[in-house]
């Protein structure tokens, strides 16, 4: 039997009694304004962010839980015994009652208070919170030398999984480099020949957007309908999106057939591509172009577009910062054996194999890497939340 569980055994084997925070604690927010951040200061100073800056003047000289009032809900917290100073949109969570350890109760946030407020909320996600909704969150009391034992436990548990998720992203970071590297030494052989990039397309569109207010267009729509968030350098096999067959009919969207090449041209997401890996309708920020198989394969003019990102941000105009399909079609593709169709094709397939393999390693969710990453997340989430679980026991009355 470990410490913990003999603990639970003779102090609370029947359970323990759960509390509101206003019971517990005095909730409330700071007087800063996020530009009275100083550089070096000698106190944290917590913003709406992870990141925590600094300022020459405390408020607070306390043990405490703070989290965002707006920003970032459900996603932030931090942890402080000591002076600091706080944002005016920033709530403090500070303990009278001398039954509750705050870092129990900080973990016990990290683990439950996200799930809390969405439920609170119209909507699936929480655009501000009030003191009340705070002080509505009730966490358990099981006896102190518990909630020090689950405290050191998370601790150490924190850490380690820190430090291993610190050395796989470091690897995948390496690995990114090393994938960068050679994807661009295979696409830059002195055997290759720049051609423009509409050299290469067979037919390009951008898409179209149905009025949104108009529910014959969106209803019960069984048309896939990409939009530019989801051009993210991947494979598209399935959207969230739909529109009507009438909206294809009626409007300026229109369907692409696979295998697609696709670039984002608006805003933010300028610049990214993707492939349709299906049939397919996409919104005006895409550009979508069907490549001339007989000239080059799909996969490779993706990496090709791809690897030049950094080329396509560099011509975006406006004041939003948009492409076009001119800027797009202008960009050097390098092709392989330029003068004999088969054996570029074959060298460009050679390229798209190791690309796959190095893009399997660094990108794809379901293997490699990044769900290594995942898995050891879920890992400490499944262990954080079993120890802070404990059956309920209601107050006497």
């Amino acid at each position: 039997m470990s410490k913990l569980e003999q603990l639970i055994t003779e102090l609370c084997p029947d359970g323990v009694k759960y509390q509101s925070i206003k019971e517990l604690a005095e909730v409330g927010t700071g007087r800063s304004n996020g530009n009275e951040a100083q550089e070096n200061g000698c106190f944290p100073f917590f913003i709406r962010s992870q990141t925590v800056k600094s300022k020459n003047e405390w408020e607070y000289d306390e043990e405490a839980i703070i989290i965002p009032g707006e920003g970032g809900i459900g996603e932030i917290y931090h942890y402080i015994n000591g002076r600091y100073a706080i944002h005016q949109r920033v709530y403090r969570i500070h303990f009278t009652d001398n039954n509750i350890n705050a870092k129990f109760a900080f973990y016990y946030f990290r683990a439950y208070f996200k799930s809390f407020i969405i439920k609170k909320a119209v909507s699936a996600t929480v655009k501000s919170i009030r003191k009340p909704m705070i002080e509505d969150f009730t966490i358990p009391l099981p006896p102190l030398p518990v909630q020090a034992e689950i405290v050191r436990i998370l601790d150490n548990f924190t850490e380690l999984t820190a430090e291993l998720t610190a050395e796989l992203t470091a690897e995948l970071t390496a690995r990114k480099k090393q994938y960068e590297y050679y994807r661009d030494e295979l696409l830059n052989n002195k055997t290759h020949n720049g051609v423009l990039l509409k050299s290469l397309v067979k037919k390009s569109c951008s898409g179209g957007t149905p009025k949104k207010d108009n529910s014959e267009f969106y209803s019960n729509g069984t048309v896939p309908w990409l939009r530019t968030q989801d051009v993210k350098f991947n494979e598209i096999y399935k959207v969230d999106s739909f529109i009507t067959e009438k909206a294809v009919k009626k409007t300026s969207a229109k369907w692409i057939p696979a295998n697609c090449v696709i670039v984002a041209i608006s805003g933010a997401t300028a610049g990214r591509c993707a492939i349709n890996k299906i049939p397919i309708t996409t919104n005006q920020h895409c550009y979508n172009m069907e490549i001339d198989e007989t000239k080059a394969l799909y996969k490779y003019v993706y990496y090709c577009v791809y690897s030049q990102y950094e080329e396509l941000l560099s011509r975006k105009q406006g004041a939003r910062g948009d492409l076009n399909s001119t800027l797009i079609m202008g960009i050097e593709i390098p092709i392989p054996y330029p003068n004999d169709p088969n054996k570029s094709l074959e060298e460009q397939q050679r390229i798209v194999d190791i690309l796959d393999r190095f893009d399997t390693i660094c990108n794809d969710i379901s293997s490699g890497l990044p769900a290594e990453i995942e898995a050891r997340q879920q890992q400490y989430e499944y262990y954080r939340d079993k120890l802070l679980t404990f059956p309920k026991v209601e107050l006497e009355v």
